[in-house]
């Protein structure tokens, strides 16, 4: 019986792997379908920015109390990872509480301290829920998060408090089951949270205490294991996905906006005419028209948006009631980026499917709304950039498709003919120093 148990275990442990790392892996397709884009210098200002931010998560603490709340989910569910490991080992090895004989005395605080987060993380996920269900708090009230994205997040801090629950529960029959003198269950002290309950547990027999924490023991580690594979499909994922966001994230100034090379260099050629190669091929693309015209990091950044609305709280388009949401920018192309990377599974390449990111998901109108302040960018916990995904879909517009308003066309007119925004001509830019 006992042989079959671990049998299961492992044969659970092999399938949820496989899932996992399958869509683990065709997220890391579909994210490598951009273009080149990464940047890897200054290594030591990166990985201090990983700490800080995705580690840290030093923007959160703009505001204190929520930040503190968000830390003790993040540190629970880092934390807690240690009791995740004892489980699974238990389960291969068939064996109760292995770190119980290593630690001695010291694993009933290894435990409580568990519990003890176990219970902070319980307690926050309820305040979250009445966040963002009963309390109006306009970013988690946006058009944006209608229908499914909401839903996603109750199910993420609903199935959080089902686990620790079930956590409270198997600690609370085991500490009964050691209270008994049961020979499999070794003695550890009492369990500061579910100590209380064993109490409560007392009047059970030992076969029904048995079975409550071996039925609690397996929905935990079950459950545990169905959270990792809904990961990968939920806004969630940017729990893995904020640390390599944080490290990839730009170390330019603020606001700083980067040149296309290839229009670059055409105005290079164009002054210089030796400088041109003699092989120079003219540009076939201007910006992005869909996913696959950005950059892989782009694409990283859309899978590790957890959604949070401080992007769009701050853009002043948004706050004047412009159709432009920053945290909606992140989504659709999120949302395109899953519809290429079913069309790829199901025909092998893709398909065009006559959609395209820019129009389909993203309109003109948004994209005509962003002032570039770079608010968005700043506000973000990790640094994702929905500015980099608007100015790009922006320069296909206007280079591509000729698509501009009549006043920015004439702006763009000056600066060809007159080198400067203003229809003066450069001979007469001295003239204001005249005296009349």
């Amino acid at each position: 019986m006992e042989m079959l148990a671990q049998l299961s275990f492992l044969g659970l442990l092999v399938v949820a792997g496989f899932l996992f790392y399958k869509r683990a892996n065709l997220i890391k397709r579909t994210i490598f379908l951009g273009k080149p884009g990464g940047v890897y210098d200054q290594k030591a200002e990166r990985w201090k920015r990983v700490l800080l931010l995705a580690f840290g998560q030093k923007k959160m603490f703009k505001n204190p109390l929520v930040a503190f709340l968000h830390f003790i989910i993040y540190a629970g569910f880092i934390i807690i990872n240690l009791e995740v490991l004892e489980i699974v080992i238990d389960g291969i090895s068939g064996q109760h509480r292995i770190f119980a004989p290593f630690l001695g005395n010291y694993y009933r605080y290894f435990i409580n301290g568990f519990e003890i987060l176990a219970f902070g993380v319980t307690l926050v996920c309820i305040i979250f829920l009445i966040r963002r269900n009963i309390l109006y708090i306009k970013r988690l009230r946006s058009n944006d998060l209608a229908g499914w994205p909401k839903t996603d997040a109750n199910i993420i801090l609903i199935a959080e408090i089902v686990l620790m629950t079930l956590f409270f529960l198997m600690n609370g029959a085991d500490q009964a089951l050691q209270t008994l003198q049961h020979p499999h269950y070794v003695q550890t002290g009492s369990f500061i949270i579910s100590g209380s309950l064993s109490g409560l547990l007392s009047h059970f027999s030992v076969a029904n205490l048995l079975v409550l924490e071996r039925t609690c023991w397996w929905l935990h580690i079950i459950g545990i294991l169905a959270f990792l594979n809904y990961l990968p499909y939920s806004k969630h994922l940017h729990i893995i996905l904020a640390f390599p966001s944080a490290y990839y994230s730009s170390l330019e100034p603020a606001g700083k906006l980067t040149n296309m090379p290839s229009v670059q260099n055409e105005v290079l050629y164009a002054m210089d005419p030796s400088k041109a190669p003699s092989d120079a091929a003219p540009p076939t693309t201007f910006g992005a028209k869909d996913v696959f015209d950005l950059s892989w990091k782009n694409l990283m950044e859309a899978y590790s948006c957890t959604e949070c609305g401080r992007c769009s709280t701050a853009c002043p388009a948004t706050s004047t009631g412009k159709l432009l949401s920053p945290r909606k920018i992140m989504m659709a192309t999120r949302d395109r980026l899953e519809e290429v990377g079913k069309n790829i599974s199901i025909n092998s390449s893709f398909v065009d499917d006559q959609k395209t990111l820019l129009h389909n998901y993203i309109s003109v109108e948004e994209l005509r709304a962003c002032t570039t302040c770079n608010a968005c960018v700043e506000a973000c916990p990790v640094s994702l950039s929905p500015l980099n995904i608007i100015m790009e879909l922006r320069r296909s517009l206007i280079m591509e498709e000729s698509n501009a308003p009549s006043e920015w066309n004439n702006t763009f007119s000056n600066i060809e003919n007159n080198f400067a925004p203003w229809k003066f001509s450069p001979e007469d830019r001295e003239n204001w120093v005249k005296e009349n």
